[in-house]
């Protein structure tokens, strides 16, 4: 009997990338095969995201895609835009079966009992209130395609409710993984060959408020305990968690990284204050200053929102100011993109801000982060640093990553992937990447 295909595809974030590995492997255990999303398949299962205007078209791109390639194929939607959108999702032609953020664990069940269904030409719509969720879904990933990184979620949720952000509203309350959840996989990971992993989260840093006896410095404690990991990452924090006492006991941690994803999203304080971002400027800048302080090397990159409502000149100017000021390693800028009907505050705010308007601060803030990347980068020219390689990217060229996140290509005739190599720094090749020689193996 011929194995039933099913293909993939993920929008948005790193955790939306494990959530769809996970799906994966639950569908590999039952004797599925996993074929490229434009290629001909009985079941498509698109991983959506909702974060901007844009995620949501691109999701329902996606689904009407799929059943342009087979117009009998079983299409799935998951994750965010499914949760916070069902009804929308439901009007969208092609779509079958529509899961949201929960329930992904059963999900090999869910699609059999409806494809096995006399007349499954309905459309099954499992989403519920996700706010109501109180346990983190168990999913696992031990059998990535890249063997150098992994990525660990190890927190589900969030309790900010940030003025502009959907994401509480998709993903529900802070959930985090049992410890022992975690140390097992990452023990599995290890054993699989992988050395590097990356603790990720919906709100990574307030990973163990609902279990009441661990927090993340303990996660990670535990973590860098287990032999074959050598380096430890994870995803943005925010600055008030870079405390003296956090700093302290990270530092006795040498497998962790010296690069931060401290989120930022604004430089002005008028700005930060109407997003309800718990933190101003100065604090933000304080905690820059503590990372470099323990970490000499360290790169602090972060994110940006350019055009939130209510943006004068002024305030946009001092957000680039502040940028420049703190010398941040790389900013990710997104234009403000406004979730109405959500729940999100800024969406109702007054005096929204023009596209073009938004548009064009965009390509004055990614400017900036040019220039201070290539600042960034320059101090490494003619420095030996350790890279551990990860890819064959083609003609003998090997692709890697430093502790701090620097992209360095090198040549080698030898098969280098998944070593720590030490090399010397050439030149800058283009944003975030430079060419380096191997000094020793």
């Amino acid at each position: 009997m011929e194995k039933k295909k099913i293909a993939f595809i993920t929008l948005g974030c790193k955790v939306n990338m494990y959530d769809t590995e996970a799906m994966m492997e639950l569908f590999q255990k039952k004797g599925y095969e996993i074929v490229e999303f434009d290629s001909f398949s009985d079941i498509y299962l698109i991983n959506t995201c909702t974060v901007t205007n844009l995620g949501d078209k691109k999701s329902r791109q996606m689904i009407r895609r799929a059943k342009r390639i087979n117009p009998n194929a079983i299409v799935v939607a998951t994750g965010c835009y499914a949760q916070v959108a069902p009804e929308e999702v439901k009007k969208i032609e092609g779509i079958n079966i529509i899961i949201g953020t929960k329930e992904r664990a059963n999900i090999v069940d869910i699609i059999e009992d409806y494809s096995n269904k006399a007349n499954s030409s309905e459309i099954l719509d499992t989403v519920t209130d996700i706010m109501k969720e109180k346990t983190f879904e168990e999913l696992s990933v031990t059998n990535l395609k890249n063997h150098t990184r992994a990525y660990l979620k190890i927190q589900e949720g969030c309790n900010r409710f940030c003025s502009y952000c959907i994401i509480p509203f998709a993903r529900g309350p802070v959930r985090s993984r049992m410890p022992e959840d975690v140390i097992s996989e990452v023990k599995k990971l290890a054993d699989n060959g992988f050395k590097e992993i990356v603790l990720a989260g919906i709100h990574v840093a307030s990973y163990g408020v609902d279990l009441g006896n661990i927090t993340l410095i303990d996660i990670i404690k535990k973590v860098h305990d287990i032999d074959g990991i050598e380096r430890i990452r994870f995803s943005s924090i925010e600055p008030l968690v870079v405390t003296d006492k956090f700093l302290k006991e990270l530092s006795k941690l040498p497998k962790v990284c010296d690069h931060f994803h401290l989120s930022l999203q604004s430089g002005c304080d008028r700005t930060l204050k109407r997003m309800n971002r718990r933190y101003t400027s100065e604090e933000y800048k304080t905690a820059v200053e503590k990372l470099r302080k323990v970490y000499p090397d360290v790169a602090v990159t972060t994110d940006i929102i350019v055009g939130f409502p209510d943006e004068t000149d002024k305030d946009f100017e001092d957000s680039m100011a502040f940028a420049k000021d703190v010398r941040l390693a790389k900013i990710h800028v997104f234009p403000y993109s406004p979730k109405t009907g959500t729940g999100t505050k800024a969406a109702e705010y007054p005096n929204q801000i023009a596209p073009d308007i938004k548009n064009q601060r965009a390509k004055q803030m990614i400017s900036v982060s040019n220039e201070l990347n290539k600042e960034f980068l320059s101090k490494y020219i003619g420095k030996t640093m350790k890279v551990l390689f990860e890819r064959n990217i083609g003609n003998n060229v090997y692709e890697g990553h430093t502790t701090n996140y620097i992209t360095v290509h090198t040549e080698s005739t030898e098969d280098i992937s998944n070593k720590i190599i030490d090399v010397k720094i050439k030149e800058i090749l283009k944003e975030e990447t430079v060419s380096a020689e191997i000094v020793s193996k």
